[in-house]
């Protein structure tokens, strides 16, 4: 298979890029800079769009762009940089994908669609949400599926944070909880949403592999309430997990955004993937947390 990766230099499509080509895969790098090699070609949204040549004979495009949602507080300009960095790069990919006939588009979403679930196990077949993400996320997948055209399978990845040795947001939590510093951020019983980075990884691929279209959720099984998980992260440094952040203190900190990344509560579960048996490597939180400890 061919595959053209944009998004390539982020956490999710660095490591992709790799196993893909691990499996034999060939992998084209769309980039936002020069290219600087045989693999790359360089596209840019907002002039020249993508070279039309950096589609030929390409089988699949993986869209996995996106300014971080955590990397700062949520003001008015940075929210218009998040929907910026996503609605018309997407747009623009999706046309590219339609105008070359590609017969497959792979773009990234996320499970802030859904919004607040409470104690609901949200699948593939819920509506959208209410907030600021829920908005974003569902224009960011009307972006792809409007513009891709009839022909194509169109994949929208609702992606749950990710866990990684890597990065993410276990590189920001694991300092503080080793210096005994973690512990519960508002009443704990917020359900938390995740995913291994090898197992965001093996969904993906499974996906290019199959004839799935539409959302999928890429999240491990079994979401667990944000206290139990602040207590798998200081077991798993071998530091006690107990100095509770109480909302109030939060929401001064964080504002929105921790307002819609922490302290709701979302159970999100991936219907689509355990239908059609896709195993998971790191079904659940101790595992996962003992994968990033390498």
């Amino acid at each position: 298979m061919r595959v053209a990766v944009a998004g390539s230099q982020g956490l999710i499509g660095s490591a992709l890029v790799t196993s893909l080509r691990a499996a034999g895969h060939t992998v084209v790098r769309l980039v936002r800079r020069e290219a600087l090699s045989d693999d790359e070609f360089s596209w840019e949204p907002e002039t020249f769009g993508v070279p039309a040549e950096s589609l030929a004979g390409v089988d699949a495009v993986v869209s996995l762009g996106g300014v971080g949602i955590g990397n700062q507080r949520w003001t008015g300009r940075f929210k218009q940089e998040l929907r910026d960095s996503r609605i018309t790069p997407t747009e623009v990919l999706a046309e590219a994908v339609r105008d070359a006939g590609v017969p497959t588009f792979v773009s990234a979403s996320a499970t802030g669609f859904y919004g607040d679930t409470g104690s609901h196990e949200a699948t593939e077949t819920d509506s959208a949400g209410e907030g600021f993400l829920a908005d974003l996320v569902t224009d960011w997948e009307r972006a792809a599926t409007d513009n891709a055209g009839p022909d194509t399978r169109v994949v929208l990845l609702r992606t749950a944070p990710v866990l990684s040795p890597k990065g993410g947001m276990l590189a920001k939590l694991r300092p503080i909880f080793k210096l005994g510093l973690g512990g519960p951020i508002g009443d704990g019983k917020q359900y938390f949403s995740w995913i291994s980075l090898v197992d965001e990884l093996r969904a993906i691929e499974f996906v290019l592999d199959s004839s799935i279209a539409g959302p999928v959720n890429l999240s491990a099984p079994e979401p667990v309430p944000f206290g139990t998980f602040v207590s798998a992260l200081g077991h798993a440094v071998h530091r006690p997990a107990i100095l509770p952040v109480p909302g109030f203190v939060a929401r001064v900190a964080g504002g929105e955004m921790a307002e819609e990344m922490i302290l709701i509560s979302q159970r999100v579960v991936p219907a689509v993937l355990t239908d059609n048996d896709f195993s998971f490597d790191h079904p659940d939180i101790d595992t996962a947390l003992e994968y990033t400890r390498a």
